[in-house]
């Protein structure tokens, strides 16, 4: 009876036509491997079958292959509200997809990990028993002690979005102070006098960057005072903090909206309401997601690049996970306007 001979190193290294150390090199992630070689050799694998052995792989490098994607709410997330709103959201699909453009080729796997305010030890726990090489946060509590946490714990892990408290963590970022800027001189530009805004958790760092930014660009256009009211960046909320704002002031004829989730809801709320968008009111999100395609009108938007900022997460990550004692550093980025339809 014949046997099949699973593939070996010494396999790929001949179909590729590099040495066995190169290989190994390659399958064990070391990453200042030539990306010609590198490519050589996974072509190699895929001709071949060569699965690498994950457990003697480990046992080499103490390094699992694996970082995680946390989650971090002041809730638990036992619960399917949570893990419907997860899955719904673009934001969390593109912070996954920015994820993995850098993890795949560098054969790396993505865990996902959600922790309320009752999981932090243990979950810091486990990263330090080695359930992951490190991790890429988004933090979403106004006061949330994870980042604080992980950096005392020496576990290395990057933050999407600076931290509340000054923490020695690295992070990325977007200049959101600038985007809502953008937002208030489109709405100026339009010829809107009676502006108003509609902000995310007024606690939450990029929620209170927008506030900011858009008070003052509106501030340097001669408006003082600008009516807000929050959501907390789901659709539904986006339908209440409009129909607040058009009982609390029917002649608004401009509306920011700190997400294009939230714009969308306020989009239903105007059109029930008679309100023809951009005619009667205009309209700015911002994120330039699915939702501001979908969107009808669809919504002119601040963008705001989540997939490159999500690759650099990465990338900043993986550098760390190859050198803890490398210094913490941060990546901002600057917005831009995408004019559609609805303002």
């Amino acid at each position: 009876m014949q046997t099949h001979r699973l593939p070996t190193l010494e396999d790929v290294a001949r179909v590729a036509g590099v040495s066995r150390a190169t290989v190994s090199r390659v399958v064990n992630g070391v990453r200042n491997v030539d990306p010609q070689l590198h490519e050589q050799v996974w072509t190699a694998v895929e001709q071949i079958g060569y699965v690498p052995n994950r457990m003697a792989r480990s046992l080499v490098t103490r390094r699992t292959g694996t970082v995680t994607l946390i989650v971090s709410d002041s809730e638990t997330h036992d619960d399917d509200p949570f893990m419907s709103r997860f899955f719904a959201d673009p934001y969390f699909g593109r912070v996954v997809g920015g994820l993995m453009s850098v993890l795949r080729p560098a054969a790396v796997q993505l865990a996902l990990q959600m922790v309320g305010a009752d999981g932090h030890r243990r979950l810091i726990g486990d990263l330090r028993n080695g359930q992951a090489d490190g991790a890429v946060v988004l933090s979403l509590p106004a006061r949330d002690p994870l980042p604080g946490l992980l950096a005392d714990a020496r576990i290395p892990a990057v933050l999407i979005g600076r931290p509340a408290e000054p923490v020695p963590i690295s992070y990325v970022d977007l200049a959101n102070e600038t985007g809502a800027a953008l937002a208030a001189d489109r709405l100026v530009e339009r010829g809107c006098r009676q502006i108003a805004m509609i902000s995310g958790p007024a606690d939450v760092p990029a929620s209170q960057d927008r506030i900011t930014g858009f008070r003052r660009a509106m501030a340097r256009h001669g408006h003082a005072w600008v009516p807000t009211t929050s959501g907390n960046f789901t659709r539904e909320s986006g339908e209440q903090a409009m129909r607040a704002l058009l009982a609390e002031q029917p002649q608004l004829d401009g509306v920011f909206v700190a997400n294009d989730l939230m714009a969308l809801g306020a989009l239903l709320v105007l059109r029930d309401a008679g309100r023809r968008v951009p005619d009667d009111v205009a309209v700015v999100g911002f994120d330039d997601s699915s939702a501001a395609l979908a969107a009808r009108p669809a919504l002119t938007t601040v963008r705001h690049p989540l997939e490159d900022m999500a690759a650099d997460a990465a990338r900043l990550l993986l550098a760390r996970v190859d050198d803890p004692a490398a210094r913490v550093s941060s990546v901002i980025y600057e917005p831009a306007l995408v004019p559609r339809q609805s303002a």
